[in-house]
């Protein structure tokens, strides 16, 4: 349920519709946007009809929230969320770039990376430290000394750090070295892996899973939301399909669909994708292209000795290139819809 305040509502209006909807002990949520201030309430609506709530000073109406995510809908915060990293906004007015090898496999080459990736428009660092493989036999990261690195690439750099968590128990852990913390495909209704982020402070990168619809999506943020985070980005990395020429099929019916329901902002992984590095810079053009505010790619000097996903890396060259791309699709994609709001 949610409550529509009128324009003229004081903020001794809002207080006071909080106060009674916390002495009853539902969990009242404020949204205060550019046209309207919404109180977003969790618990059952009956209870917030029986409070008269509708005949309060400065309550417009209550309206009814039909999708099981509440605090990752539009309905209760219709304004997009933009999600500050260091310097950079991510859902603000440029695409945001995140880039860096699959796994982190030494100091002095991930330093080399970043100072490449950045140069050419990136402003986000992305290494696995703990990393998820399909085997047990494939090479599972540096650990806590992959974690370092990225802070040393950091400091040297000034890019924030994007890193993958796996476990609750690894939180603390990866939090203290980074400034985002990824949540894998394979980890996405990992929940209590998703409450245990939502403790923290630090912004969450949520891939959906291979093999979930948007909605369970969705109620994956809604699980890191409903601890006190709000700072989830969600990132669509393709989903298994019938298809072998891809390693996954990209799904840009998401992009659309995820930011008519929720205000959060989406990214999309090319990489992970298509699984080829042929195919990444055209899949992230189209990504940009169908509104998502900036893409995370994997990259590498020399993809063909990575330690893992060499096939689907790009190289520095292919990087400057694809960020390129990037930018001039959003300049472009930015153009048309500067182009609708005034018609």
């Amino acid at each position: 349920m949610i409550v529509v305040m009128k324009e003229s509502a004081t903020q001794a209006d809002i207080e006071s519709v909080m106060q009674v909807l916390r002495q009853k002990g539902l969990d009242p949520r404020l949204t205060q946007g550019v046209e309207k201030t919404i109180i977003g309430v969790l618990g059952p609506k009956e209870k917030v009809r029986e409070l008269a709530v509708a005949s309060m000073n400065g309550v417009e109406k209550l309206v009814p929230v039909s999708n099981p995510f509440k605090l990752a809908s539009r309905d209760f915060h219709p304004d997009n969320t933009t999600i500050t990293v260091g310097d950079h906004v991510i859902g603000g007015s440029e695409p945001t770039i995140i880039a860096g090898p699959c796994s982190v496999e030494s100091l002095e080459g991930i330093i080399d990376i970043a100072h490449a990736v950045k140069k050419s428009g990136a402003q986000l660092l992305r290494g696995g430290a703990f990393k998820p493989r399909s085997s047990p036999y494939s090479f599972q990261g540096l650990g806590e000394e992959g974690l370092q690195y990225l802070a040393s690439a950091r400091e040297a750099t000034g890019l924030g750090i994007v890193s993958e968590v796996m476990e609750p128990g690894l939180v603390e852990l990866v939090a203290e070295y980074v400034d985002v913390l990824q949540i894998g495909a394979r980890n996405m209704q990992n929940f209590a892996l998703l409450k245990a982020v939502g403790r923290t402070n630090k912004a969450v990168l949520l891939k959906r899973g291979f093999a979930n619809s948007m909605e369970e999506w969705l109620m994956s943020a809604e699980y890191v939301m409903s601890e006190g985070n709000p700072n989830v980005i969600l990132c669509e990395r393709g989903i298994r399909t019938f298809e072998t020429y891809t390693r996954n099929t990209l799904d840009l019916n998401a992009i659309p669909v995820v930011q008519h329901l929720s205000h959060l902002p989406i990214l999309v992984d090319p990489s992970h994708g298509v699984g080829n590095s042929r195919y990444v810079t055209p899949m992230a053009r189209a990504g940009i292209a169908s509104g998502a505010q900036g893409v995370i790619v994997e990259v590498h000097p020399n993809p063909a000795e990575a330690w893992s996903d060499g096939a689907q890396s790009l190289n520095l060259d292919q990087f400057a290139e694809m960020a390129k791309q990037v930018r001039q699709t959003h300049t472009l994609v930015q153009s048309f819809s500067n182009e609708t709001s005034v018609l």
